[in-house]
């Protein structure tokens, strides 16, 4: 039988696939021809040629043929044509991340280069160990809206990307691959026979879990391993460590903002579900231990203190009386599976364990393994002791048992009216709403120093009430049981005055989390999003500093207050380059603000997986950081595609870490020159005013706007369809103010518009020649000096490549009013020209579109997608229809990469 299978994989001698994803092509392409016949794979293959000519030619002939396959498919045809796509896709992508870390592997220690720069920057070796004992690198997992994979397909996904790697391994050396070969058609075979999709609407528990997969796939494995190379970078004696400096946070089970499900009960869960995963592995490590340390007291001595442990163990074995490491780890093994009985008794251990105590905490854990490891050391076992003995210790110092730190977040708006009513209780007729800002800070201020509760007890609150002192309860008790490491942040969301952090601190004062006297576990944090709350940002900072009861607090907290800067509604509210202008700015006046108060700041930057919600490369983003904005202490949020992408297999995510480690410490000790001269300054805050006021006249001042956003883009559907926990919008209007950043610039990228991360750009920049026509190289040698202006630039030039206005075009015919599809598509196509111009202006190249491998996969799915769309809106919709747009977004979604 003839192999057409090789036609599937892009054979076209015009699309430049390489070796890796021929491959996988070639094999997908004979699962679709083996499991769905030939006349499936003949669909495939029709349009992905006529794909490939619409989009080479712009031929209204291929397009119309195209058209035609795609209205003429069955339901059942259209699914299996979507998941070929989708599929190829998903391989395009493994097979990428594996070809780039195997180059990677080549490529020298960014840690070790990094470490050895600062040295020869003049910084001594107790400087550069006293940076990583204070530094805090904290990326933090988020559940995403727009996640709609499932564990399954994504298992089976990373056991393809590991069997790649092995199969590069053996090619390498020339060993036979022929097994592995056999192996990745198996599982691409049963990817094909799998459910792509989810049939059920996502809950929080679902992302939770979703968000422990992480920790199996790659934290367990690179957080120690980031440890060892610090360890070795500093040259450090064995035995000496780093602290935990590297910290795994998530929003799962404790962002309430907007999300009505997350509740007490929930975040009691969360940690039940991280506890068991966290003390299953060390349960898992422990017994593996056990099997290794077989040192026998017939040959080897043993402190006195590893007897002592030994003793107390309830192992009685005679085979085990002169291996006392072995009945010491039985005996931790016993405490551990106790306490893991007790924290989720769902959660059985690896064996069964003995009779035993449970631990009350890590540091009871790591006494008894501190006991092992001295034990090793002063008995020429120091090499056995760096093995999976100090792996496990530096994991139980990094997660303890409550594995992540949950951040608590809620909306001001709700702190404000959860206040008004316990004041109401209290004091009725106090008015806490109606009260000036003034006013309220002093209110607030009184209560911080009275040692009253503001709590009635037996009396009657709202809902709304009770849920919130519900929530701050249970983390009082998660905290007490867990240490304070388990929830270390409460996050404001549109922060907007100083009484908003106020009534945060009050709240915690209710329950117990902060004490008369200032102290308090949890930090408050500030979340500025919109550009008036940057631009108010550092004025609100400054009068809250200088009240002496939140200095209380900081004060209990080494003097460290964190602030949230939100890239996302920022960007919303302001367009690309206004936004990334206001928070440059903001950062700097924090700094400058911070360092003259000798204080410390640490910034939790609120960046998505896109460019229009703060995306791009990790290191770059550090960096370009304006000086002194890092100082040790970063914390990010990990959204969207990305988090699989980045931590789905433990190689790329140590890869990954480490570049995030390795930028904190490039950002601290070897900060740039701030380049941004007056004359730099005075063209950035032009350029931003002429786009933000492009940016603003489009989005929120012209008629009709919504209705083509709505009608255009697949937002209504992803609004309507089992995709994440949480609402696409904050309320039940079609409002783009009260749309969720995520799904508002998701919905651009399926359309491949991707207008949020560059829209304003284009009239920026021909405003500010046109004002400046003396000036023709001034922007060009901005973009080669300095920075900021050359990442916003390269950032603007990667959407700008992944866009399509051809493929938009035809998502825009879905607007119903022609007058109004016409007038604002004209003006959205204009501005992406003008951009266009701009960036070959700037840059001396003309923006070209990347990745042209991907096309004659990606556009089919677009296709079917707007087809699908038409259906959903003018007939009556079916499962498969519902399946086929569920598809259609993931495909999208994968084929685009970064757009969360």
């Amino acid at each position: 039988m003839v192999d057409e299978s090789v036609k599937i994989e892009g054979g076209d001698p015009q699309v430049h696939v390489d070796e890796g994803i021929r491959y996988l092509g070639k094999i997908l392409g004979r699962v679709v021809h083996t499991q769905e016949g030939g006349d499936a794979f003949d669909t495939v293959e029709n349009i992905r040629l006529s794909s490939i000519h619409y989009h080479r030619t712009g031929d209204e002939n291929a397009y119309q043929k195209l058209q035609r396959t795609i209205s003429g498919m069955s339901e059942d045809r259209t699914l299996q044509v979507l998941r070929a796509f989708t599929y190829f896709l998903h391989l395009l992508n493994i097979s990428q991340d594996q070809e780039t870390l195997a180059a990677g592997r080549n490529e020298p220690s960014q840690l070790e280069s990094v470490v050895e720069a600062i040295r020869e920057a003049g910084f001594t070796e107790e400087q550069i160990s006293k940076f990583f004992r204070e530094a805090l690198v904290s990326p933090i997992l988020t559940a995403h809206p727009t996640e709609i994979r499932r564990q399954s397909t994504m298992r089976s996904e990373f056991k393809i990307f590991r069997l790649l790697d092995d199969r590069t391994r053996a090619r390498t050396v020339g060993l036979d691959h022929s097994d592995i070969d056999t192996a990745i058609e198996r599982e691409i075979s049963t990817l094909w026979q799998t459910h792509l999709l989810r049939r059920a609407k996502l809950t929080v528990n679902d992302e939770i879990k979703n968000g422990l997969a992480y920790f199996d796939h790659t934290f367990f494995r690179a957080v120690p391993e980031i440890q060892e190379a610090v360890h070795d970078a500093l040259h450090l004696r064995p035995g000496e460590d780093v602290p935990p400096f590297l910290r795994i946070g998530t929003w799962i089970g404790g962002d309430r903002d907007g999300n009505p499900f997350v509740t007490d009960e929930v975040l009691r869960n969360t940690f039940r579900l991280q506890a068991g995963h966290a003390l299953s592995h060390y349960l898992s490590e422990i017994d593996q231990l056990g099997l290794e340390l077989s040192m026998s007291t017939r040959v080897v001595p043993v402190s006195d203190e590893v007897l002592a442990l030994a003793e107390r163990s309830p192992d009685r074995s005679v085979h085990r009386q002169d291996e006392p490491y072995r009945r010491g780890l039985i005996g931790v093994f016993s405490r551990l599976a106790a306490t893991l009985k007790e924290i989720d008794p769902e959660a059985p251990p690896p064996r069964v364990p003995l009779p035993a105590s449970p631990y009350t905490g890590p540091e009871e854990v790591l006494t008894d393994l501190d006991v092992i490891d001295t034990s090793l050391r002063a008995n020429q076992a120091g090499l056995i002791a760096d093995g999976r003995l100090l792996s496990l210790r530096r994991k139980i110092r990094s997660f303890g048992f409550h594995l992540a730190s949950v951040d608590l977040r809620q909306n001001s708006a709700v702190h404000a009216t959860t206040v008004a009513e316990l004041f109401e209780a209290i004091a009725p007729g106090t008015g806490y709403m109606d009260l000036s800002e003034e006013a309220r800070v002093e209110l607030l201020r009184a209560e911080l120093n009275s040692p009253r509760s503001l709590l009635r007890p037996f009396w009657d609150y709202s809902d709304a009430t009770e849920k919130e002192l519900r929530i701050f309860r249970t983390a009082k008790d998660i905290i007490d049981r867990f240490g304070p490491k388990a929830i270390c942040t409460a996050i404001i969301s549109n922060a907007q005055s100083v009484s908003d952090v106020l009534e945060l601190s009050v709240l915690l004062k209710q329950v117990g989390l902060l004490a008369l006297d200032g102290s308090c576990t949890i930090s408050v944090v500030p979340l500025f999003e919109t550009i008036a709350d940057l631009q108010m940002g550092p004025t609100i900072i400054s009068e809250l500093l200088d009240l002496p009861e939140y200095r209380r607090v900081l004060d209990s907290q080494g003097g460290i207050q964190e602030i949230m800067l939100g890239y996302s509604d920022s960007n919303k509210d302001g367009g690309f380059v206004t936004s990334g202008w206001e928070l440059h700015k903001a950062e700097r006046e924090l700094v400058k603000l911070f360092r003259d108060r000798s204080l410390r700041l640490r910034l939790f930057h609120g960046r998505g997986g896109s460019v229009g919600r703060g995306g791009g490369p990790a290191r770059e983003a550090i960096t370009a950081q304006p000086p002194g904005a890092v100082d040790g202490q970063i914390r990010l949020t990990e959204q969207g595609e990305v988090i699989s992408s980045r931590y789905g297999h433990a190689e790329s995510g140590y890869a990954h870490l480490e570049t995030l480690v390795s930028a904190t410490a490039e950002a601290s000790l070897l900060p740039g020159p701030d380049l941004a001269t007056e004359d730099a300054e005075a063209i950035m805050e032009s350029l931003s005013e002429h786009a933000f006021r492009a940016y603003r006249s489009l989005v929120f001042e012209t008629d009709g706007f919504e209705d083509f956003f709505w009608s255009s883009t697949i937002i209504n559907e992803i609004a309507s369809l089992n995709i994440g926990s949480r609402p696409a919008s904050r309320s039940t209007t079609r409002e783009i103010t009260s749309l969720r950043a995520i799904p508002w610039v998701f919905s651009w990228a399926q359309c491949r518009l991707m207008l949020p991360g560059w829209y304003g750009f284009g009239t920026a920049v021909k405003s500010w020649q046109d004002a400046n026509p003396d000036r023709g190289d001034a922007l060009a040698d901005l973009y080669r000096d300095w920075p900021f202006f050359h990442s916003m630039v390269a950032k603007v030039v990667s959407v700008i490549e992944k866009s399509d206005l051809s493929i938009a075009s035809h998502y825009a015919d879905l607007v119903e009013d022609t007058a109004l599809r016409d007038r604002i598509f004209s003006r959205i196509s204009e501005e992406w020209h003008a951009t266009a111009d701009a960036l070959e202006a700037i840059t001396g190249e003309r923006p070209v579109k990347v990745e042209q491998h991907r096309t004659p996969y990606l556009d089919p799915l677009n296709h079917i997608q707007v087809s699908l769309m038409e259906k959903v809106r003018t007939e009556e919709t079916t499962e498969r229809i519902k399946r086929g747009l569920l598809l259609s977004i993931n495909g999208v979604a994968s084929g685009l990469r970064n757009t969360g």
